[in-house]
């Protein structure tokens, strides 16, 4: 039997931030896909701009060959317009008024490249000039006053020929082109040669990033060149090499599986991608790296070449605090800041620093060029590649290229912030403030102690370093103040656990379930902990018995939770003895050692499958979260159920299983909605005060294929 339960109407709001007037939030979420014919083919918005009255967005979409168009003239309620064929491979999109110049790749080969610049009106949707560029554009620029565009010939370089390198010909350049009455002069298609410029393989530069100030002046990043060239259509101004930055407590070392901030890169060069001007003097570069380099930070320079200010790593830090860094990518480029924007909001100048791998937006107070702050951390969907902001609405659009359809994932997302006399609402939860820096993510389990504090703890993500997380519920957002190794006797990491469970044990220790995966030698098992996060010798490994091993999937345990002397879990999915769209909560009594389990009815799926990832006890009720395992539009269950304690009597495994009955109690979707995002799969944490008020937190995959949003808030009391 399914029943509807009313929650009391004590809500808290996901909202989460400390006071603060004038903070951006995200209004709206727009897939890109629902501007094509065939939704299920993959897009990707990369570059974006918006036309003057910023009503229209208007993005480069390279699988498609296509710049799509957004109506935003509700920003709540981006409405697509459709798309436009372009005719080979949109690598940038630049407005004036209402026409669109667009870089488009036509290259055969590497060693062949070409390309063109376009001109389409928004109004027409009709292309009306092409102007042959000689080579392969990057990105391209308009000048404030409107009077020409500036465009990166990068003639990128084979990653597949000579370990990568660069020094294949033919090199890059810059070009210019005049626009005259809303469109392009072809006549007026300016070469501005820079080779000969860097120390590094200055033969073969490779422009990356190009803007233009209100002088004129042109600004151009050679990433792998690790360069900078100031220049009008005259011929370069100056030019002067990135540098280089010695990075201290990074992460640098992929596939262990642990976030530990010890290392450090010395000398290791900027190669930056992003420009721009944040005045008619100085610009901001963003490092994301290339062959040798990526200080995982962002730098503001004097066009003389002035270092003005180098913010090293503490971009980095401020996203491992949110739980958004990427540990696959620790050896590489870390949270690679890749994409820019600049704008003026009121009085204040910002800038805006896209995380591609973090998928998060850095908003920096610019008032003073030398000394930058850090206003918010704005989450945005998988892999942010451009942005433009739109003072004159208050609004901000990040681009977000990764369209995981292939993999049943998120697809590509063009997001819209609006700048409000609000608190921020996101980070829902940070280990900011706490004594060291902890960085988190995957977080799984919890469970509610005293005076507001939730312990949770991470999934086999993190392999490598299994951790118990303590969570201060008082403070907005939530802090993490702790954070406690899961370790042996030995004090050694307990590796090979796949922590998806935690509860108290009454004792100021805890247990927690481990799912297992036997194909990886991960045990499914119940592991008993002290209060410093060590697991008690003889006691502290409880193995499943055979009745239950002879029937196991990889599906295991994706929940723990307490009554008297017993412990009851919660098993995801199905294993082989269960009837289909039933699965096992399985009982463990700690004092006779007997085990037993009953079977709890879950919804048949839509598309995949629906499992149970939490159970909690509280009250003369078991709680559990039932979820799908679908993203955004096409999640359908994403729900909090109980059922009664009563009916929680275990039978003897290998034999029939009574049936429990479930009621509902939440619908989790719209909680997943209310930061207009998109609604994500995994939510697998619940806990329950005393008093009721509950508690639920999302895990975010470590940031892999993911956005790396983790959702932390209290739904009121149930």
């Amino acid at each position: 039997m399914i029943r509807t339960f009313a929650v009391m109407t004590s809500v808290v709001a996901l909202s989460a931030g400390v006071a603060h007037a004038d903070a951006f939030n995200r209004i709206a979420s727009f897939p890109t896909h629902l501007n094509n014919a065939d939704t299920n083919a993959e897009s990707s918005a990369e570059i974006i701009s918006a036309t003057a009255d910023g009503m229209t967005l208007v993005y480069s979409d390279s699988p498609l060959e296509v710049i799509g168009l957004i109506d935003i003239s509700d920003p709540a309620n981006p409405q697509p317009k459709g798309n436009i064929a372009v005719g080979g491979e949109p690598t940038a999109v630049s407005i004036i008024g209402n026409t669109a110049f667009v870089g488009v790749n036509t290259s055969e080969s590497f060693t062949n490249p070409s390309g063109m610049v376009k001109a389409f009106d928004l109004t027409t949707l009709q292309e009306t000039a092409a102007c042959d560029l000689g080579g392969q554009p990057d990105s391209t620029a308009a000048a404030p006053d409107g009077s020409f565009i500036a465009v990166a010939i990068e003639n990128e370089r084979d990653e597949d020929l000579g370990d990568g390198r660069v020094g294949q010909m033919p090199g890059g350049f810059l070009v210019t082109v005049d626009v005259a009455n809303g469109s392009l002069d072809c006549n007026t298609v300016n070469v501005i040669d820079v080779t000969g410029l860097a120390d590094v393989a200055p033969q073969d530069p490779e422009p990356e990033f190009v803007d233009i100030n209100a002088e004129g002046e042109i600004v151009v990043t050679l990433q792998e060149n690790n360069h900078i060239v100031v220049a009008t259509k005259d011929g370069v101004l100056s030019h002067f090499s990135a540098g280089a930055v010695d990075l201290e407590n990074i992460d640098a070392t992929d596939e262990r599986a642990a976030l530990i901030f010890n290392e450090s890169q010395p000398g290791r060069l900027r190669e930056p991608d992003a420009v721009q001007w944040i005045d008619d003097t100085h610009f901001a570069i963003a490092n994301e790296g290339d062959m040798d380099g990526g200080t995982r930070g962002w730098s503001i320079f004097s066009q003389d070449g002035t270092l003005v200010y180098e913010n090293g790593t503490s971009f980095e830090h401020s996203i491992v605090e949110v739980g958004h860094y990427p540990d696959k990518r620790s050896d590489s480029k870390g949270v690679e800041p890749e994409g820019m924007e600049f704008g003026v909001f009121g009085n204040t100048p910002m800038a805006f620093i896209l995380a591609e791998r973090s998928s998060i937006v850095g908003v920096y107070d610019l008032s003073d060029p030398a000394a930058p702050t850090l206003e918010q951390l704005l989450p945005s969907g998988v892999g942010p590649e451009g942005a433009v902001a739109i003072p004159s609405r208050n609004l901000f659009v990040t681009a977000n290229e990764v369209d995981l359809i292939e993999d049943g994932g998120v697809r590509s997302h063009v997001m819209i912030y609006e700048l409000q006399d609000a608190a921020p609402a996101y980070p829902q939860l940070t280990s900011a403030g706490a004594d060291q820096l902890i960085g988190w993510g995957a977080i799984s389990g919890m469970v509610a102690d005293q005076d507001g504090i939730v312990w949770a703890v991470n999934d086999s993500f993190y392999g490598f370093q299994p951790t118990i997380f303590k969570i201060d519920t008082k403070t907005t957002p939530a802090t993490i103040v702790d954070a406690l190794p899961v370790t042996r006797q030995n004090g050694q990491a307990a590796q090979q656990i796949d922590m998806e469970g935690i509860t108290l044990d009454g004792e100021g220790g805890f247990f927690i379930a481990s799912e297992g995966r036997t194909d990886r030698v991960i045990p499914h098992a119940i592991y008993h902990v002290d209060a410093s996060g060590e697991i008690q010798f003889r006691s502290g490994e409880i193995g499943l018995p055979p009745e239950l091993m002879a029937v196991e999937r990889r599906f295991g345990f994706e929940g723990i939770t307490k009554v008297g002397d017993t412990l009851w879990m919660a098993v995801q999915r199905e294993w082989a003895d269960d009837p289909k769209d039933h699965v096992k909560l399985v009982a463990y009594n700690l004092e006779t050692k007997e085990w037993g389990a009953v079977h709890y009815p879950k919804a048949a799926p839509d598309t995949g499958w629906v499992g149970l990832s939490e159970i909690v006890a509280h009250g003369d009720y078991i709680y559990v979260v039932e979820r799908d395992n679908q993203i955004g539009a096409a999640a359908v269950t994403k729900k909090v159920y109980r059922i009664p304690a009563e009916q929680m009597v275990p039978a003897p495994l290998g034999g029939a299983l009574p049936v429990v009955t479930k009621e509902e109690v939440r619908d989790l979707i719209p909680d997943l909605l209310a930061l207009n995002g998109y609604v994500v799969d995994k939510v697998e944490g619940l806990a329950i005060f005393e008093d009721g008020t509950a508690w639920i937190s999302t895990d975010n995959d470590g940031v892999d294929d993911s956005s790396g949003e983790t959702y932390f808030w209290s739904p009121g009391k149930f």
